[in-house]
């Protein structure tokens, strides 16, 4: 018998409730020209408020940047349609390569028939970097000229600077809509400089003091409907901010779209090709607010898809955009995205047929799955841009202490958490920016020292974890996550002695835990959003909405820094190797592995390719039942 049957059986026959549910259930539809498992309930499909590849997958599908990244290498394009170029058809770097003119194509539409337009774009960028919305990846657009000014309001504000006064909402009208803008002068503001302290800063009315016209006027952040007093004389508005037309982005007209950066960015391209910077809709956005404008009767795309309907716990439909600029070019014409959270279940729905592609196979099966002779042709395992690891929440006693962080580190044995936890073809990790980069050396923390763990766990005032404070280890739910942290409970309790308990999330409680720095110990994994050793290293300092640590290093930041200054690639490339080592001395992140894609991807199924970001757009892909399997497809692509 063949290791492909044996498999079959063994999950058919082993798991086949959870299976034959969904395929009841998935019954009752008309089937999707593909299925694909997303592995859990997405969180939202609002571009600025996504920070996970689940979310990553819809929006990327839903909407369109300037800048549409290739299936393969995932590189800017800037072919014809089948080679799937963004909104802009072309562009201009200047000599410096600090100023992109893109020129927009003029077919362009959003789903309900409006045109896209260059003003779409600055509006989400302003969107995007506003305080209100609180994009975690608001960074991104910080290589913008005087974005970073943008987006922290009125801390960063000095006398003589263009402001512009956000004027509260009138009663009723939605939290998302952007308030009738006053604009001026900043003269000064009282007082010149905020404490850090938030409960300090929470008993401070800043006053902003602008000329307007001419005349002197007195602002206060504060909303009277809340039953917020106003100082005398003071005017009541919801922010004061640096004038958005000083940030780096311009429109020249209907099609062509200006951005400045502060300094050269080598990836800024890749950048507006990742989906948090994508465009929204401000008249559906302002129509309907948040979150309500992305339900699937109100929302309005300019992407390939648009969505059919939204099943809770179950899975998203997406449709084919008849409005959609390239239309002629989307294969498919209906997708379905499953929120299977099990791995068993999952794979068990893809050997019954219901499902086309899923992510990862469950992990007690990657060895069989590795090792089939003759090889199999839906699974092909490659090196991914990724790392797994777990992130420290400084803040939370012991944990503050390095000489904890690092002990903790020193306990892990890496090797029997891929072999007994993972089981497949990762390495383990002691960095956080996995190999890859041309010309970067990483910078490492120790490997498994045993002996020095306890002496550093003794010094910190815990000898064999004697009064040490009991810590919770934070993930999300999923087979392969529990086991992960099961054993490394495990080892810390056996090595250090110390008690470690376990708490599993959904996953958007899960992010929000993270975001609100709710816990101890987190898991993470981060896949680069582009091939550049900053992607993962720029999460780390002091002001990314990513850290979610509490650690902050102004040495740190002024490497990462210095790196976004210089023009010597080699030079920043050094720059950045220099960040990474202290981070990893600091040790407010744990690397445990590098990954390595695992998807399983059915013969039928074209315009699937392995790439270092494991990224797979859903508008490339088509079906072909005419029996050359996915890998024979893949190589003869990369003819």
């Amino acid at each position: 018998m063949s290791p492909r049957n044996l498999l079959s059986i063994l999950f058919v026959v082993a798991v086949p409730l959870a299976g034959i549910i969904w395929s009841i259930d998935a019954s009752r539809l008309p089937p999707a020209d593909l299925t694909f498992n997303n592995s859990t309930e997405i969180k939202t499909v609002d571009p600025a408020l996504v920070n996970g590849q689940p979310e990553g997958r819809i929006v990327n599908a839903l909407f369109e940047g300037l800048v549409r990244l290739s299936p393969q290498e995932r590189l800017p394009v800037t072919g014809g349609p089948k080679e799937w170029p963004g909104v802009a058809e072309s562009w201009e770097v200047s000599e410096d390569g600090r100023t992109y003119t893109f020129y927009l194509r003029k077919d362009a539409k959003w789903s309900n028939g409006d045109p896209v337009t260059a003003e779409d774009y600055r509006y989400s960028m302003r969107r995007f970097l506003s305080p209100l919305t609180a994009a975690e990846y608001a960074k991104q657009g910080w290589y913008l000229v005087n974005g970073k000014k943008f987006t922290s309001a009125g801390a960063y504000l000095v006398p003589g600077d263009r402001v512009e006064v956000e004027l509260n909402l009138e009663p009723g009208e939605h939290q998302t809509k952007t308030g009738e803008l006053v604009k001026g002068t900043l003269m000064r503001k009282v007082p010149e400089t905020m404490p850090k302290d938030q409960k300090e800063r929470d008993k401070i009315q800043q006053r902003f003091y602008v000329d307007v016209d001419g005349q002197e006027r007195c602002y206060v952040v504060t909303d009277p409907a809340l039953g917020e007093t106003i100082p005398d004389g003071a005017l009541a508005c919801r922010m004061v901010m640096l004038d958005f037309d000083k940030v780096g982005i311009r429109v020249v007209d209907p099609h062509t779209l200006i951005t400045e950066l502060a300094n050269p960015t080598p990836f800024w391209l890749q950048l507006l090709g990742f989906y948090p910077l994508f465009p929204v809709h401000r008249g559906c956005l302002e129509k309907y607010g948040a979150p309500d404008w992305t339900r699937p009767e109100n929302i309005v795309t300019n992407g390939p898809y648009r969505i059919g309907f939204r099943r809770p716990r179950d899975r998203v439909r997406l449709v084919k955009n008849e409005n959609y600029w390239n239309r002629d070019n989307v294969r498919l014409e209906t997708v379905d995205a499953l929120a299977v959270e099990k791995t068993t279940t999952s794979l068990n729905m893809y050997i019954l047929g219901d499902v086309d592609w899923i992510q990862e196979p469950p992990p007690n099966l990657l060895r069989e799955l590795m090792e089939s002779n003759p090889p199999r042709d839906d699974f092909n395992p490659a090196p991914q841009f990724g790392t797994y690891y777990y992130k420290l929440n400084v803040d939370r006693g012991a944990l503050g202490d390095n000489r904890v962080r690092r002990a903790l580190s020193l306990a892990l044995d890496r090797e029997d958490i891929i072999r007994t936890a993972v089981r497949g073809p990762q390495q383990p990790a002691f960095s956080l920016v996995p190999p890859g980069v041309p010309g970067y050396v990483q910078g490492t923390c120790a490997p498994r020292n045993p002996q020095l763990a306890r002496q550093l766990i003794a010094e910190a005032g815990y000898p064999n974890g004697n009064g040490f404070p009991s810590i919770e280890i934070l993930y999300n739910t999923h087979e392969a996550h529990r086991a992960v942290a099961e054993l490394v409970r495990k080892q810390w309790q056996q090595t250090l002695g110390i008690t470690v308990k376990l708490r599993n999330e959904a996953w958007p409680a899960y992010q929000d835990r993270l975001r609100m720095t709710r816990y101890d110990v987190g898991r993470q994994a981060w896949i680069g959003d582009y091939i550049d050793p900053n992607t993962f290293l720029d999460l780390y300092v002091s002001d990314n909405e990513n850290n979610q640590t509490n650690w902050s290093n102004e040495e740190y930041d002024r490497l990462i820094a210095d790196a976004e200054r210089e023009t010597d690639a080699q030079a920043r490339l050094d720059i950045l190797h220099n960040a990474e080592v202290l981070l990893m001395a600091e040790g407010p992140i744990i690397p445990i592995y590098f990954y390595y894609s695992r998807n399983m991807v059915r013969p039928h199924v074209r315009g699937f390719y392995n790439n270092a970001l494991d990224f797979h757009p859903l508008h490339s892909m088509w079906i072909d039942r005419s029996g050359a399997t996915v890998n024979e497809f893949m190589r003869s692509a990369k003819k």
